[in-house]
């Protein structure tokens, strides 16, 4: 099968914008607002499209937007770091030690990417079977001992190899009936694991539909998405995250919510 042109990124630059404010609106609402406002069901429903949409974005990148994936997991990995110290100040129901999100993204990628890797050398006869079986053992092991430690857990690491997965195979069909039936099965993962990272109905319901929406993106709506005239500023993408922990922590010392 040849493959497809590298699609559009357009996309890309609106879910910047819209998941770094469902990410703070969900934040806001969570450790900032009071309980007795009724805000509760933030949390639950449009918090719920930011984790899914980093996802995408940081799968559909690893993809067709960078050489070196490895690099672009060490730089969220340097953000996580940054983050840590205001991350682990949010006050939680539980005391246990958890790595942030960037954790979880970097993971993912590192591991979708050495996944695709071992399988395109595997093909091209230039790594033997035995190696690509201790690389996938090595990975298991990984992911099955940090998904203890990263928030969204076991699910979340595995969301964005399975949207690699999906989204190559979706950009690479072609018109012939048995290459979109692969691509649209290709799916189904991604979506079932989408579906075990939350608790109610409703949260799942935000976190599917937008994997979803990012998966007929990649079966080839992304051509037809114009570009966003307000580019998100680089400095503006990578201080967010880090930045509005901080603000948020120093908005609960000065208000008396942390000791």
């Amino acid at each position: 099968m040849a493959v497809s042109a590298r699609p559009s990124s357009h996309w890309t630059g609106w879910a910047q914008w819209l998941a770094l404010l469902t990410m703070t609106l969900d934040h806001v609402s969570r450790y900032v607002v009071p309980d007795g406002w009724g805000f509760d069901w933030v949390g639950s429903s449009v918090g719920r499209i930011a984790f899914p949409l980093f996802a995408a974005m940081v799968a559909w990148h690893g993809l067709f937007n960078t050489r070196n994936p490895m690099r672009y997991a060490r730089r969220m990995l340097i953000i996580g770091m940054i983050a840590q110290l205001p991350y682990m100040l949010m006050p939680r129901e539980s005391d246990a030690f958890i790595l942030n999100i960037c954790f979880t993204l970097a993971t993912g990628l590192a591991l979708g990417s050495l996944v695709r890797l071992g399988w395109q050398h595997y093909q091209q006869e230039s790594i033997h079977f035995g190696w690509l079986l201790g690389g996938a053992a090595a990975g298991v092991t990984l992911w099955y001992l940090l998904g203890f430690w990263v928030e969204y857990s076991h699910y979340g690491l595995l969301l964005i190899p399975l949207l690699m997965f999906a989204m190559q195979a979706l950009n690479d069909a072609e018109g012939d009936f048995s290459a979109r039936l692969w691509s649209g099965l290709a799916a189904f993962p991604a979506l079932w694991i989408a579906g075990q990272m939350n608790a109610s109905d409703m949260a799942k319901s935000f976190t599917v539909g937008t994997c979803i929406v990012v998966l007929v993106i990649a079966a080839g709506a992304a051509q037809r998405i114009p570009t966003l005239q307000w580019t998100m500023p680089r400095r503006l993408w990578l201080a967010w995250y880090p930045g509005h922990f901080a603000l948020i922590a120093l908005w609960l010392l000065v208000s008396g919510q942390l000791s």
